[in-house]
C-alpha cells in the first residue's frame, strides 16, 4: 500500500492530540506505516467496568480511532476519514496494564476504506487478543 501523503505521521499525531475524548482516555499513537497503525492506553481504574475488566466502550473507542489512523495513512493530505459503520466482537474478558490496538487497512478506496482492528490486553508483558473490530470509514474531502 502506498501513502499519498508523505506527512501522514504528522496527521496521525495531530489526530490523537486534538481528539479530546481520545486524549481524556489516555490513548497514544505507538507506531504507524502505510496501511496500518498501532496505539495503546495505559489502564487505570477509570477504564474498568463494574467487574474490574477493561470496559467494552474503551475497547471500541481505541479500535475506532486506531482504524481511522490506519485509513488516514493512505489518503491525500486534504482528505479525512469518518466512521460509517463498526462491528466489534468481544472475545474474552479483558484485564491488564495496557490495552493495545493494531489496525490494518483491508480495503483502501477513494470513497471508503475497510479496516480491521485487533485489541490486546497486555498483562505482565504478554498480549492476549480480547476483541476484534471491523470498521468502515468514509473518505471525505476538506472544503
Amino acid at each position: 500500500m502506498n501513502a499519498k501523503n508523505p506527512d501522514y505521521r504528522k496527521a496521525l499525531e495531530h489526530g490523537f492530540a486534538s481528539a479530546q475524548f481520545v486524549q481524556a482516555n489516555g490513548a497514544e499513537l505507538a507506531d504507524c506505516g502505510p496501511g496500518w497503525a498501532d496505539a495503546s492506553i495505559e489502564i487505570n481504574s477509570q477504564h474498568l467496568q463494574q467487574n474490574r475488566f477493561i470496559h467494552g466502550g474503551l475497547q471500541a473507542t481505541l479500535a475506532d480511532h486506531t482504524a481511522g489512523a490506519a485509513a488516514t495513512t493512505l489518503i491525500d493530505a486534504k482528505q479525512f476519514v469518518l466512521t460509517m459503520d463498526m462491528h466489534i466482537h468481544f472475545l474474552r474478558a479483558a484485564e491488564g496494564e495496557y490495552l493495545v490496538c493494531r489496525a490494518k487497512v483491508l480495503k483502501p478506496g477513494a470513497q471508503f476504506s475497510v479496516v480491521e482492528s485487533e485489541l490486546y490486553a497486555r498483562k505482565q508483558g504478554v498480549d492476549t487478543l480480547v476483541s476484534k473490530a471491523s470498521v468502515t470509514l468514509a473518505v471525505l474531502g476538506h472544503d
